[in-house]
């Protein structure tokens, strides 16, 4: 389905000189096999200067969130994290703060949480795999301090208390909608830049899967009534990832909106630096903080100047 043998010669090119193949996106398509989970399209609409950059650095920054997901979902389902040999590479290693199994209380949901952790490992593996030695080293990740923080900006807790999304499932299934819809407005946003078929065809795949994972979170929290708690955290997002209100709730008692889709039931797109916003918690232009205290390895890792 993705085409690897022809990834890894591509990448393989591209990593002796990432300088000598620019405006890849537009010209390979790419974009679509790098853009794997919430990594998935994680360039999202770029503009002339942001696209002239090489493969093997759009494959990075995608498995830079790969690592992030990995490790949230891996540490709720099995209490334990990436192993070493899928963390080397290319930048400096981070480790890992916070992350531990979280006991479910619904059947159903321990199985989707360990589905989609299943995912996102496997999404890990399959960049590294197509990376080869041009792959980064997972940076360091921040899944307790963080999601504090994340909880404080939302106004889902208090100036002085904490927020730990293993505590029980509904704070885990919270901390999930974080990532899930960005990853796949996100993914959206690379569609246009998809030129060849073969890997269009991929791409729509990851993005339907990507899809399902944050209908499963969606619909979750709509059936336990987190209806206040999913707006605040999607107001949150609203606030750092520039101007406008495209950020959709999950509906409320009288409604649902599983769906977030503008007036033809599209959905919207997310810019590589709007994703870095959100993940580093903060509107400006930086190049680290957040779930990424250091930033993300590779040459993507600035996000945009909303504040």
């Amino acid at each position: 389905m993705f085409g690897k043998a022809v990834v890894r010669d591509m990448i393989s090119r591209s990593a002796e000189n990432e300088a000598d193949r620019r405006l890849f996106l537009k010209s390979a398509g790419v974009a679509g096999l790098g853009a794997v989970g919430a990594g998935a399209g994680v360039l999202g609409t770029m503009s002339a200067a942001e696209g002239a950059i090489s493969d093997g650095a759009v494959l990075n920054f995608a498995l830079n969130l790969e690592y992030l997901e990995a490790e949230f979902y891996l540490q709720a389902v099995t209490g334990e994290g990436l192993g070493d040999k899928l963390t080397n590479g290319k930048g400096r290693r981070g480790g890992v703060v916070g992350g531990r199994k979280v006991e479910f209380t619904t059947p159903a949901i321990r199985k989707y949480a360990r589905e989609i952790a299943m995912d996102e490992l496997a999404h890990v593996k399959f960049l590294r795999t197509a990376l080869g030695g041009a792959k980064v080293a997972r940076p360091s990740i921040d899944i307790k301090n963080s999601f504090t923080a994340a909880a404080r900006a939302a106004g889902l807790i208090g100036a002085n208390q904490t927020f730990d999304p293993y505590a029980n499932e509904n704070n885990f299934l919270l901390a999930a909608f974080i990532f899930e819809d960005v990853g796949v407005t996100a993914y959206k946003g690379a569609a246009p830049l998809i030129d060849n078929k073969t890997y269009l065809e991929a791409a729509a795949g990851i993005l339907a899967v990507e899809a399902y994972h944050a209908g499963i979170v969606r619909t979750t929290l709509y059936q336990k009534g987190l209806f206040d708690q999913a707006a605040k955290i999607s107001n949150a997002r609203d606030s750092l990832d520039g101007k406008g209100n495209r950020d959709q709730y999950i509906g409320g008692r009288m409604k649902a909106n599983l769906v977030p889709a503008d007036r033809n039931a599209v959905a919207f797109s997310r810019s590589a630096p709007e994703v870095l916003n959100v993940v580093y918690l903060n509107p400006k232009s930086v190049q680290k903080g957040g779930f990424f205290p250091s930033g993300v390895n590779g040459s993507i890792n600035r996000s945009g100047a909303n504040a």
